[in-house]
């Protein structure tokens, strides 16, 4: 009978631990991915919603547009392809960029459907 509390126990504390050691994706931030076009090339950028949220009250667009306008510039998060952990293809965090006012023609939301989308690490670096 101890024996079989004993393999509960450790069964639980194993599960417990898995859960703990492993960040759900409800813990990692979301990340709205844009494209950034300018007359040389294009850019895919990624901000978080608390981000987002940060630049105003409108819609993300308008607020990554009008920060950009306000400001000048901005430096952000570049995103491309890369394989993730697993094998996989991921949008991932490449390198901060500074995006200027005066190089954008436009700026439009993206979608990488099917390919999950990766948050940056907290220390700054992808």
């Amino acid at each position: 009978m101890n024996l079989h509390r004993v393999a509960i126990a450790a069964l639980i504390l194993g599960f417990a631990s898995g859960v703990v050691a492993q960040p759900t994706r409800a813990q990692q931030p979301q990340i709205k991915l844009f494209k950034v076009i300018t007359t040389k090339d294009e850019v895919t950028i990624g901000l978080t919603d608390a981000e987002l949220r940060g630049l105003g009250t409108a819609a993300d667009i308008d607020n990554l547009a009008q920060t950009l306008v306000r400001s000048g510039e901005m430096s952000v998060w570049q995103y491309a392809v890369k394989h993730g952990s697993d094998g996989t293809l991921v949008q991932a965090p490449l390198r901060r960029v500074a995006i200027f006012k005066s190089d954008t023609l436009r700026n439009e939301p993206y979608n990488p459907a099917p390919l999950a989308v990766v948050a940056p690490q907290g220390d700054g670096k992808p």
